[in-house]
């Protein structure tokens, strides 16, 4: 069988950064706990419940996750304060990247435990995945790879640019 690779070298520094520090079961706790490094582990906001960052394998440019700064596992675990917070700061991530990146619709969901599809079931959050038409090409139909048309860190400083422009998140 042929062998699908795609060459990404720019993941290895988050694979580095993950196991040169003491084991982590948790990267949103991880990034939750190091505010200094959000450049780095492209976190776009922080607020007093939630955090707001860059998918470092994303489904499509512009995948955001939401998450509540709480490691809960479950929505059913969120305070009242903290659901707000969550649904706001989805609210006002869509709105930056409707400005920065002008998709056609957005995917908005939640995996809730490991069957379900949840890469990280221990905390739980909510993805942002823009979509266009047509983005679903022959890349991902005929070789099973997702095709990211942009830096990441370019858009996290457009993503920054345009929140303080509109004051995003606003909360």
């Amino acid at each position: 069988m042929e062998s699908k690779n795609l060459w990404a070298p720019w993941r290895i520094n988050y694979i580095q950064e993950l196991t040169d520090d003491e084991p982590c079961d948790c990267f949103i706790c991880h990034y939750l706990d190091r505010p200094g490094d959000d450049d780095k582990n492209l976190v776009l906001w922080r607020s007093e419940h939630g955090i707001v960052l860059l998918n470092h394998y994303p489904y499509n440019n512009g995948h955001l996750m939401v998450a509540p700064a709480r490691h809960i596992s479950d929505i059913d675990e969120a305070d009242e304060a903290e659901l707000a917070e969550l649904i706001k700061l989805v609210r006002e991530a869509k709105k930056a990247l409707t400005m920065v990146l002008k998709p056609h619709g957005f995917n908005i969901g939640m995996n809730l435990g490991r069957c379900a599809g949840a890469g990280l079931p221990g905390h739980v959050h909510i993805h942002i995945v823009p979509r266009w038409d047509g983005d679903t090409s022959f890349m991902s139909v005929c070789s099973d790879t997702d095709v990211i048309s942009q830096s990441m860190k370019e858009l996290l400083d457009q993503l920054r640019e345009v929140s303080i422009e509109h004051n995003l998140p606003g909360l």
